[in-house]
C-alpha cells in the first residue's frame, strides 16, 4: 500500500506535500480581488531570479524560469488552494527581463482589465505595464548588485496618469 504523507498547518488543516509551507506566519508578497473572475482572491508570490547564477546557468532560460515556478507551486500552491480557497500564480523573471508562463499570463489579464477600465487600447496597456515592469527589474538588479541606497520606496498611486501620457504621446507621435 502506498502511504501517502501530510503536514499539519498551524491552523489545523492538513496538506500533502511535505514541501508545502504550514507555518503560522506563511506569507505571499501580494493579494488580489478580481484579476481571474470577479471577487475571487489571488495570490501573488514573485521571484527574480539570476539566470547566469552557476545553478541556473546550465539551465536554458525556459526550463529555468519553469524550475522557479514549480518550486513557488511545490511550497503555497496546495496551502491557497485548501487553507485560503484561492488561487495562486507565481510570477517569476530573470535579471536579464525574461518572464515565465504564469507571469506572462497574469500581465495580460491584467492588461485586459486596466484597458477595459481606462478605456485605452489593450497594445497601449501592455506596453505600459511592460516598460514599468522592466524598470522594476531593472531597478531590483541594481539593487542586487550594488547594495540598497536609496529613500525608502513610495507605493503607487491608483490615480496615476501615466498610462493617459503615454496613451496621449503615442497617438501625437503616430499622427505624423
Amino acid at each position: 500500500k502506498a502511504v501517502v504523507s501530510t503536514q499539519s498547518t498551524g491552523t489545523g488543516e492538513t496538506l500533502k506535500l511535505k514541501s508545502a509551507n504550514t507555518a503560522n506566519d506563511a506569507r505571499l508578497d501580494v493579494s488580489a480581488r478580481g484579476v481571474w473572475s470577479p471577487g475571487d482572491k489571488t495570490f501573488l508570490d514573485f521571484r527574480v531570479f539570476n539566470s547566469l547564477a552557476p545553478t541556473n546557468a546550465s539551465l536554458p532560460l525556459e526550463r529555468a524560469l519553469l524550475k522557479h515556478e514549480d518550486e513557488k507551486k511545490r511550497v503555497y500552491n496546495e496551502r491557497i488552494l485548501e487553507v485560503e480557497k484561492s488561487t495562486f500564480s507565481p510570477v517569476v523573471c530573470s535579471t536579464l527581463g525574461a518572464f515565465g508562463e504564469e507571469a506572462i499570463k497574469f500581465y495580460r489579464q491584467i492588461a485586459v482589465l486596466l484597458a477595459n477600465k481606462t478605456g485605452q487600447t489593450y497594445q497601449t496597456t501592455i506596453r505600459y505595464i511592460r516598460q514599468r515592469l522592466q524598470f522594476c527589474v531593472l531597478k531590483t538588479t541594481v539593487a542586487s548588485l550594488r547594495g540598497f541606497k536609496g529613500t525608502k520606496c513610495t507605493r503607487y498611486a491608483a490615480d496615476n496618469n501615466d498610462i493617459n501620457l503615454l496613451y496621449q504621446y503615442n497617438n501625437l507621435t503616430h499622427a505624423f
